[in-house]
């Protein structure tokens, strides 16, 4: 398992802050050639990008290129399919062709079959067509909410709760889920409200989101925190799977754990708790 936990955007145009992000512990890396890049600083910063993709070891590192809809799109992904990063994410994919586009010119760009796609869910048109982008490519292995974008486009106020925006994160988790999908939750704006942030946190660990997207190295630590299994939760994922074990090898056709009985789907979900666990060496 690669752990998502926390994923955290990077300025493509901000030297400083590249460096910088080499010796931060965010599970993974969006160096961002998009919403954090200036139209007059956008071919420099994808030069930059580019040349330092490779230099940040084994933590997982995506390049966001420019909507399929800008002048920056083609360039940003013929040069990105160059540099080989671990993925590339694409902002405002609303259809299975859209992934399929993104798919070729990453092959006809050369990039290596290990490049994934991920994809960025944040329109009204994605919420409603979300099981099909999942779906569209072998390459697509991310969805990512774009939460700013998709309340803006419904016109309605990013709240505590987030009422507004349920309807759209339960269809994307549930064509995640039913696509085998790693899913990851959107940006949190206010990066003063720490509690505000863990609050939301929790919603989407709840919820069933692989990990949150951050904008700001302070949410790292606390994102790192809530997604991560509690000690608890690891031992009782041991318990689940030793008293499974143990009832097959035995014969024994019904198990109990903590007085609750136990199925194959709760061992499932004990060895994925513990392969999180163990990817981030909380085991």
């Amino acid at each position: 398992m690669r752990p998502r936990r926390s994923v955290l955007y990077m300025p493509g145009a901000n030297e400083r802050a590249l460096e910088k992000a080499k010796t931060l512990p965010a599970d993974a890396l969006i160096l961002d050639l998009e919403d954090a890049v200036a139209p007059d600083a956008k071919t420099a910063a994808r030069e930059r990008v580019c040349a330092v993709v490779g230099e940040y070891g084994s933590r997982e590192v995506a390049i966001r290129v420019n909507g399929l809809d800008t002048e920056w799109h083609d360039a940003d992904l013929r040069a990105a399919a160059q540099a080989g990063p671990d993925a590339v994410l694409v902002p405002k994919v609303n259809s299975a062709a859209d992934v399929r586009s993104i798919e070729r010119a990453l092959e006809l760009g050369g990039a290596p079959e290990a490049t994934r796609i991920w994809a960025m869910v944040e329109t009204p048109v994605a919420m409603l067509h979300a099981e099909e982008i999942a779906a569209a490519g072998e390459r697509l292995t991310v969805l990512v909410m774009g939460t700013n974008d998709l309340a803006n486009e419904l016109h309605v106020e990013l709240v505590p709760g987030r009422a507004p925006l349920l309807l759209g994160l339960s269809l994307c988790l549930l064509s995640a889920r039913a696509t085998g999908k790693v899913i990851l939750d959107g940006v949190y704006n206010d990066v003063n409200d720490l509690d505000g942030f863990e609050a939301e946190c929790r919603q989407g660990r709840e919820f069933g989101f692989d990990g949150k997207t951050l904008i700001h190295p302070a949410q790292i630590e606390p994102c790192n925190r809530l997604f991560t299994p509690s000690p608890e939760a690891i031992e009782q994922s041991r318990r689940i799977i030793a008293a499974f074990d143990d009832a097959k090898a035995t014969g024994r056709g019904v198990v109990t754990v903590d007085g609750r009985m136990i199925e194959s789907l709760h061992v499932d979900n004990a060895r994925r708790i513990l392969s999180l666990a163990e990817a981030v060496g909380a085991a």
